[in-house]
């Protein structure tokens, strides 16, 4: 598409400088000076370039413009990225801490499990022997 636009505009340069070279030099034309000639066609050349050197300024100015937009995108996106990476971070130090203390929870309920079945066996054996003394005397 832009090639096109750059094709058109490029003829229509060539045309209008035609088109003006000859009403102005219709003179010099007639006499084929091949000096003159040259020194035109030379005239013809520069304006073209000049086309397409404005054409390429123009691109290039439209590039460095979504650069600078894609720059910011980028920055606000690793911003973005950095503060998620960070939170992230967090709950995997709350979810490591609180499953250390779950573990920690679970030893102690298990430590006291096994001393409460100790002390009623203890206790058993306790009311065990009462119970028999009491039988024999």
């Amino acid at each position: 598409m832009e090639d096109s636009r750059c094709l058109n505009t490029e003829l229509l340069c060539k045309r209008i400088i035609r088109s003006l070279y000859l009403k102005h030099n219709t003179s010099i034309l007639l006499l084929h000076n091949p000096n003159i000639e040259g020194l035109e066609e030379m005239k013809v050349r520069r304006f073209e370039l000049q086309a397409q050197i404005e054409s390429q300024e123009e691109e290039k100015n439209n590039l460095q413009r979504e650069i600078e937009k894609m720059s910011c995108k980028l920055t606000q996106l690793n911003d973005s990225l950095a503060k998620r990476i960070t939170v992230r971070n967090e709950y995997d130090r709350t979810i490591a801490d609180t499953e250390a203390a779950y573990v920690k929870i679970l030893e102690s309920s298990q430590l006291l499990l096994n001393m409460i079945k100790k002390e009623a066996v203890s206790l058993d054996q306790t009311l065990g022997k009462t119970n028999i003394d009491k039988q024999y005397r």
